[in-house]
């Protein structure tokens, strides 16, 4: 069946930028299309949902604006969306995956891929504990996260230990959280993949400032040639950040993981970040992402416009 004005597409979202780009695509197109904005939203669980599809783009980090508690909602509405046999666009077991980094840890083992050594705790009072057995530099990391969200680096166990005893560890939504061995990046660049339907759409390699967490990569400013970039899906009053951004072609034995990784996570958009570490030159993947901003001004980093390749998938999915 098409989407039509009674059977719309709809897109739940919670960020008030990021998708911008998507909703002019849209609109461009005269795709009926409905926005579910979730800090607003409320459901009935005896009603059917009357949509073609459901795109769901709800962010984890909503709890630094104040929108923390749509992040559990959100699980309870994409579970009733598919029991209603809605066709959801990264759906509860995409979003479980995205706001858990200890289920990434647990699906990266599983798949016999490549991570930072860890311990999760559950408790700020554990961290010292159980960075025991790892390598410092170690960071902190809340199991909800989100562009970089309250991750801290400790270079000495004396160093933790004191944020500990002051109190000033926070685990964030679920009170659980990630010790982590901090890898250096070689050339202090992280690489993101991105892709569409499970299949890669393209990779970036981005340059980042050292202990920036926070790698969006609609916020860059820049290519990596010095060639300005438009922004236009971050806040017209994000702040220049330092990073820049080029098209990486990755390897193929990447490009396998990280669809085997978005498959059996169940994310169908989204991006995979990995590093090299400079010490030794092995590659780790650190960061599974269902939330995909896509590369500022993408036509002039990657070659094409992946906000149009998008809303081709979500038109075929729809129908």
């Amino acid at each position: 069946m098409p989407v039509t004005a009674d059977r719309p597409l709809a897109v739940y979202y919670e960020h008030p930028d990021w998708f911008r780009p998507l909703f002019a695509e849209l609109a461009r197109r005269g795709v009926p299309h409905v926005r579910l904005h979730a800090p607003d939203h409320v459901f009935d669980p005896a009603q059917a949902a009357p949509f073609a599809l459901v795109f769901n783009r709800m962010s984890p980090s909503a709890y630094t604006r104040g929108h923390g508690d749509a992040v559990f909602y959100t699980l309870a509405f994409l579970a009733h969306l598919e029991r209603r046999g809605v066709r959801v666009v990264n759906g509860y077991r995409a979003f479980a995956t995205e706001t858990s980094k200890a289920l990434q840890l647990a699906l990266l083992e599983r798949l016999g891929l490549p991570y930072p050594k860890a311990r999760v705790i559950h408790h700020p009072t554990q961290a010292p504990r159980a960075a025991e057995e790892l390598r410092f530099p170690v960071l902190v990391k809340p199991n909800i996260g989100g562009s970089g969200a309250g991750v801290r680096r400790f270079d000495a166990p004396e160093d933790l230990a004191a944020a500990v005893s002051a109190g000033a560890l926070d685990l964030g939504l679920d009170g659980t959280g990630l010790v982590q061995e901090f890898i250096p990046a070689a050339d202090a660049s992280i690489v993101r993949v991105e892709v569409l339907g499970g299949r890669f759409l393209y990779g970036i390699r981005i340059h980042a400032p050292v202990d920036t967490f926070n790698l969006c990569p609609a916020d860059v400013c820049q290519r990596a040639d010095g060639v300005a970039l438009e922004r236009t899906a971050c806040p017209v009053d994000a702040p220049q950040n330092g990073m820049t951004v080029e098209c990486e072609t990755p390897p193929a034995e990447v490009v396998a993981d990280v669809e085997r990784l978005m498959a059996a996570a169940g994310i169908e958009i989204g991006g995979v970040e990995y590093l090299v570490d400079s010490r030794d030159g092995r590659r780790y993947y650190y960061d599974v992402n269902a939330l995909s901003n896509f590369v500022a001004d993408a036509p002039r980093v990657v070659g094409f416009d992946p906000v149009e390749r998008l809303v081709d998938y979500l038109e075929r999915e729809a129908a």
